[in-house]
């Protein structure tokens, strides 16, 4: 078998990589992604030479403190297999909520089965596409704009929404820019949901941040600045003189910015204003509101 170290099995590779790693359920993510297979079935075939070659740099990626997510260039989120890598944060469960909280407003400002035109959801900063891509796999009916500043993370969704195939076809758009800023004029005023998890570290916080995190993912999707709040006040204020007569605004925040970020949302002039919690119980979502 000339692509493969005779008598070889992934099981010897297997325990090896839970040696090193002390990590079980990771040293089965990488048979299952280095092998092809589910990594029980795995064990006992034999491992072609490349197949070797990519599970061994991936332990030695993941010894050398690179997260999991970047080391396999792919993670789940919802519905979704995303490729993620150094170009773009990580999809957390904390966002995944925060896809369920703008799907829930949707349904509130833009029923499925509504008649009329298409409803407008917006993505800014829309990263690997995590937020977007969700939305529009799971309500089809929509329109989706989705920004970013970054060239690298625009290519990173690109990449992802090609993924979808005629899922999302024509009614997703990416657009470079800052925040609202990379809209089309026609927009304004006509938004049915804007959807954010915008950076909200402050730079004082950077130091207590896991390495893993700080180290790897990309700075300028996580710090927003001296305080954590400024990307967040640049969206809430603009929000309003983009949104529909009807409409919400959903964004990620740090816990600790609850009282803060329903300030700002007021202070805007929206009037319904409100916080849901994560699943850890935790201050996660900001909903502001937009009632004619």
């Amino acid at each position: 078998m000339p692509n493969s170290a005779i008598g070889a099995t992934w099981r010897p590779l297997y325990e090896q990589a839970v040696e090193r790693l002390g990590d079980r359920r990771t040293a089965q993510w990488f048979v299952e992604d280095a092998s092809g297979s589910s990594w029980q079935a795995a064990l006992d075939e034999p491992v072609p030479a490349i197949a070797r070659e990519a599970f061994l740099s991936m332990l030695g990626r993941r010894e050398a403190g690179e997260p999991v997510q970047y080391v396999l260039g792919h993670w789940a989120f919802r519905k979704l297999d995303l490729l993620v890598d150094g170009r773009v944060l990580i999809p957390r469960p904390e966002t995944e909520v925060v896809v369920e909280v703008a799907l829930a407003e949707l349904a509130l400002v833009a029923p499925a089965d509504a008649e009329g035109p298409h409803a407008v959801v917006v993505d800014l900063g829309t990263g690997s596409g995590a937020i977007a891509l969700s939305m529009a796999t799971e309500r089809p009916d929509v329109e989706v704009w989705a920004t970013d500043m970054s060239r690298e993370a625009l290519a990173v969704a690109s990449a992802n929404l090609a993924g979808l195939g005629s899922q999302a076809v024509g009614r997703v758009r990416l657009v470079q820019g800052s925040w609202w800023c990379a809209l089309p004029l026609e927009l304004r005023g006509s938004v049915t949901l804007a959807v954010a998890n915008p950076p909200y570290v402050a730079e004082g916080e950077v130091a207590h941040l896991p390495e893993e995190v700080s180290r790897w993912e990309p700075r300028q999707a996580l710090v927003a600045g001296p305080t954590g709040l400024e990307a967040l006040e640049a969206i809430v204020s603009e929000a309003p003189s983009w949104l529909a007569g009807r409409s919400a605004l959903v964004a990620e925040i740090a816990p600790h910015q609850s009282g803060a970020a329903k300030s700002l949302a007021l202070s805007a002039g929206f009037s319904d204003v409100a916080v849901r919690n994560d699943l850890a119980g935790r201050e996660r979502v900001l909903v502001a509101r937009s009632v004619p």
